[in-house]
């Protein structure tokens, strides 16, 4: 008998709710690979999906979700725009190709990869009016700083409704979080485990041994509380099982507090914004 964990979500900030924890896809082959993960998750109770045009997995993911059984309503599924294919026109092109890969009429959120500054503004306008034919269910953007939401909300009607962003126990950029819990603005953290790097993390080790968790799970655990979703990544199974597994318990202040010590203001992931 499958074990299927309750999903828990936040409401991003035009009330569409947003998995708390998703599926990224990221590296996984446009093969049986990323279909097996996806159906994977799907059965052990994720409800989120994140690719990307760049990860040039669309289709396996598509086929993926077709092949679950799971209705598409049920499932929240984003995409991104890649850098090569921002500004106006290009990013209504991108967002077509994207759906005909996908295999779905809508998206659920739809993404700025990355911050190209000559051109975001122009394809957050694009995002706007896919968003006003309700194409996408919320639109946001990927990588942005401080300086950069500003920039964009300026220029905007409507302010993005998630900002991913790289986030874990090193890199916990407080002043950005302060930032969006201001704006109503949906972090969700890429590389939330640092690749693995979470398990070596003695405090993180230490905490785990008490709720008999891993420090995967309590990474996971002290984003989530504090109001970040996560995105981890896995084609494996059992690790895409295990890593959901983060409801049946909650941090105490001071664990959070530990946790918080240990940033370091240190990236796993490199600044693509000027990659093309």
């Amino acid at each position: 008998m499958k074990t299927i964990t309750a999903m828990e979500y936040f409401h991003l900030n035009n009330q569409v709710k947003m998995p708390k924890v998703g599926l990224g896809v990221l590296f996984a082959k446009n093969d049986e690979e990323v279909e097996n993960a996806v159906v994977s998750a799907l059965e052990s109770g994720y409800r989120k999906i994140d690719t990307a045009s760049a990860y040039k997995n669309e289709e396996g993911v598509g086929k993926a979700i077709q092949k679950s059984g799971v209705q598409r309503e049920d499932i929240f599924l984003g995409t991104k725009v890649w850098n090569t294919e921002q500004g106006y026109a290009a990013t209504l092109k991108a967002f077509e190709r994207s759906l005909n890969r996908l295999q779905t009429d809508y998206v659920d959120l739809y993404l700025i990869h990355w911050p190209v500054r000559s051109k975001y503004k122009d394809t957050y306008r694009a995002m706007e009016e896919i968003y006003k034919k309700g194409l996408a269910k919320a639109i946001g953007v990927c990588n942005f700083g401080i300086d950069q939401l500003q920039d964009l909300m300026e220029y905007s009607d409507l302010i993005p409704a998630v900002n991913q962003i790289e986030m874990h126990p090193h890199h916990s950029q407080p002043e950005l979080l302060a930032f969006a819990h201001q704006y109503g603005i949906q972090l969700e953290a890429w590389r939330p485990i640092m690749m693995g790097e979470v398990l070596k993390i003695p405090e993180l080790v230490e905490i785990g041994n008490k709720y008999e968790k891993s420090p995967v799970h309590i990474s996971l655990r002290w984003l989530v509380q504090r109001g970040v979703a996560v995105i981890p990544k896995s084609v494996t199974t059992k690790r895409i099982k295990e890593n959901i597994n983060i409801f049946d318990f909650e941090l105490s202040e001071t664990e959070m507090e530990v946790i918080e010590g240990l940033n370091q203001n240190k990236t796993l992931g490199e600044d693509m914004s000027h990659i093309f």
